[in-house]
């Protein structure tokens, strides 16, 4: 039952307002006197009417303005209602789809080469896989093709080790081609995870080299990109990346990010298939399925603040009658 409180200065202008909002079936249980008119209570048995009344309100449309979404593709999501609404509307406008990784099925035996701004995610990304092939009982290959960034190979050898599996390091496509087909020797349909050195997207030689690196393995390339910044930096990114091949889009950092507008714009622009997403700052934190109903749900809770990443904490601080407050791990 739907109740309502109308105060007017006359009991016909409450009953016409009463009438024009819940329409001719409202009941009316109770009136009063005002000193500057009238007060009347109106209820309505929604349950009872069937299917729906032509005076019924229209429900308000989702604002999604907060995001700062491409026009495109805030056209297309424009008059959704409800989450069922707009995740048939986000699965329209853009593509999803699961990581193309090798597997025992041997859907795709490609190795897999994440590539991106410096930065952006791809070490912890190649981490978050094989932990999660070593947890399901397969034995990825990891190599590091990062010949720039200082301690790039160590990084993801303190990963490696503890997953009892090992890092191949390849400074040159020539050494990447090599290790590649060693790791072919270890058994059918085993994935390949490649780490790539950070590249600016505007410099065409350094685009040029990242896909001359997928063409010599034929890997798939795989777009790493932090979530989080301008939608219209993003587009122009993933714009400036397509000569490097990447079909595939993996944001990172959404537990930082509460505008999706980054993501959204990306995807679009490359017309890149949304696969996963990269949440908290640890290689044991699992990558988040990114589908129509998880967009829809993340883009509507944007009014509130989202849910914090766990952390553990790292030493303890001492605090005037705090004794128990913990500082919190932090990652850019």
């Amino acid at each position: 039952m739907r109740l309502k409180l109308y105060r007017a200065a006359s009991v016909a202008e409450a009953m016409s307002l009463v009438r024009t909002e819940l329409g001719p079936e409202a009941l009316i249980l109770s009136t009063r006197r005002l000193a500057q008119g009238v007060e009347l209570t109106a209820a309505l048995e929604q349950e009872d009417l069937p299917g729906e009344p032509p005076w019924k309100l229209p429900a308000p449309d989702i604002d999604l303005s907060f995001h700062g979404l491409p026009q495109p593709v805030s056209a297309a999501l424009a008059g959704q209602n409800s989450p069922a609404g707009l995740a048939r509307a986000l699965a329209g406008v853009l593509r999803f789809a699961p990581l193309p990784v090798a597997s025992a099925g041997g859907q795709d035996d490609r190795p897999l080469l994440m590539i991106g701004t410096p930065g952006a995610g791809k070490t912890l990304a190649v981490a978050r896989l094989a932990t999660r092939l070593v947890l399901s009982g397969v034995r990825p290959t990891v190599i590091t093709a990062d010949g720039r960034r200082a301690g790039a190979a160590e990084e993801l050898a303190a990963f490696t080790r503890l997953l009892g599996i090992k890092l191949l390091v390849a400074g040159t496509p020539a050494m990447l081609g090599r290790a590649v087909t060693a790791a072919g020797q270890a058994g059918p349909h085993a994935p390949v995870l490649i780490d790539s050195a950070g590249i600016n997207p505007f410099v065409a030689e350094e685009v040029a080299a990242v896909a001359d690196l997928a063409a010599c393995v034929q890997a798939v390339p795989v777009l790493v990109m932090q979530a989080g910044l301008h939608a219209d930096d993003a587009a122009e990114q993933v714009r400036a990346l397509a000569p490097a091949g990447a079909r595939h889009l993996l944001p990172t950092r959404l537990d930082l990010t509460r505008r999706l507008g980054s993501v959204l714009a990306a995807a679009y622009a490359g017309d890149l298939a949304l696969t996963e997403a990269s949440a908290g700052p640890g290689a044991a934190d699992k990558l988040l399925p990114v589908t129509p109903d998880f967009l829809a749900e993340r883009l509507l809770g944007a009014g509130s603040a989202a849910k914090p990443a766990l952390r553990r904490p790292i030493f303890p601080t001492l605090r005037e009658h705090a004794a128990q407050a913990w500082s919190t791990e932090t990652h850019g």
